[in-house]
């Protein structure tokens, strides 16, 4: 060990050795550089951490940003949060495709139900990918986004987010429509809500005779016997001896004409003791029912079974237990014999054609069918 000291304290201390020079310079040459290095390190921490601030300093204002920059925030919010088919920013649901792009809820079941006509495979119109109810889903963030953007109050023009504008409109408003109190006894007076208080203070209708009432009391009575005339022919159904219901399902079929159209139909059901099926079709079966804004659907009953005597009976359709659509119930009639099994094409009674969109949207259609016979 102390050979080995002794050798390189020689070699270091040797004089006029060449070798020995080389290896002093390089030594000085790399604590040298190993200096400037941490040199370095310490300036530039110093820049990083800058100077300590100072306690008894007060606060920085935040700066705030001019109301254009706010204004040009929004304008760019809305060009990325809006639907891809309607450009409008969502009110409701909101769903996305496999890549993100956004559609609103009537857009999309409006995609669906175009798809099921045209017997295509509906596609996202940007990235033009495949989207179905399985294949999609709710983007929850972009909705809570929507929710808190402001919009104008179409009464007061007051800025107000979108979460709050319809209890605003309904409730809080001063400016917005209402009517009268006295409107059961025919005042026909709207106005803004911060007038209806002297409107009611000076209305004539609270003085008006009997005789007079009486012509507007005798609108509203009819308008009231249309209403339970149908409550009144269900209870009485209700009555029956022989009642049966059935869940039934539509699924869609197209016809082998040379431009297929597309009809709905169940398999075969059991109610009563006879078999049945159930037909139904869309905008009365009309060329291109996709180029149309409006659509219905209607539907027919049809027996399969032979009776020996004519079979009269009441039936209607209601909504299936699971499905949000709004269907009126109305009450039909028919007497089926062998000759005449098959019911005219009726309406099914469903409110408008957002309604019969999401029928169309949808996999199947599931709907409640009562048939009530009626005894002679």
């Amino acid at each position: 060990m102390s050979s080995l000291e002794e050798r390189d304290v020689g070699v270091a201390a040797a004089p006029g050795s060449s070798s020995a020079g080389l290896g002093v310079g390089a030594v000085g040459a790399a604590v040298e550089a190993v200096a400037g290095v941490a040199a370095m390190q310490e300036e530039v921490g110093i820049r990083r951490e800058g100077p300590e601030p100072d306690p008894d300093e007060p606060p920085k204002k935040r700066v705030k940003v001019p109301e254009g920059e706010s204004g040009k925030l929004e304008e760019r919010l809305y060009s990325v949060l809006c639907c891809t088919v309607c450009l409008d920013l969502p009110k409701a649901s909101v769903f996305q495709c496999t890549n993100g792009h956004l559609m609103c809820a009537g857009c999309f079941i409006h995609l669906l139900a175009d798809s099921r006509l045209k017997e295509e495979q509906a596609t996202c119109p940007n990235c033009r990918c495949e989207i179905s109810k399985n294949l999609c889903c709710r983007n929850l963030a972009v909705e809570k986004a929507v929710s808190e953007l402001p919009t104008e109050c179409t009464f007061c023009l007051k800025q107000f987010p979108r979460s709050s504008l319809e209890r605003h409109q309904k409730e809080e408003c001063q400016d917005r429509v209402t009517q009268c109190k006295y409107k059961r006894i025919g005042c026909p007076w709207q106005g803004p809500f911060h007038e209806l208080p002297a409107h009611e203070n000076e209305c004539s209708h609270p003085t008006k005779t009997g005789t007079e009432l009486m012509g507007i009391l005798g609108e509203m009575d009819q308008n009231h016997r249309r209403d339970m005339q149908l409550y009144n022919s269900i209870f009485s159904l209700l009555c029956y001896e022989k009642i049966g219901f059935t869940e039934v399902q539509f699924r869609p079929y197209r016809t082998d004409d040379f431009i297929t159209r597309l009809y709905y139909e169940t398999p075969r059901f059991t109610v009563l003791n006879q078999t049945w099926v159930l037909k139904a079709r869309v905008n009365d079966s009309e060329r291109n029912p996709n180029l149309s804004c409006k659509r219905t659907l209607s539907f027919q009953l049809i027996l399969k079974s032979k009776v020996n005597s004519a079979l009269e009976c009441s039936f209607l359709l209601l909504k299936g237990p699971y499905d949000d659509v709004r269907i009126k119930p109305v009450i039909h009639h028919h007497s089926f014999s062998n000759d005449a099994n098959e019911t005219d094409y009726v309406p099914l009674p469903i409110s408008d054609s957002v309604e019969c969109n999401k029928l169309l949207a949808a996999k199947n259609i599931n709907l409640r069918l009562f048939i009530f016979q009626v005894q002679k």
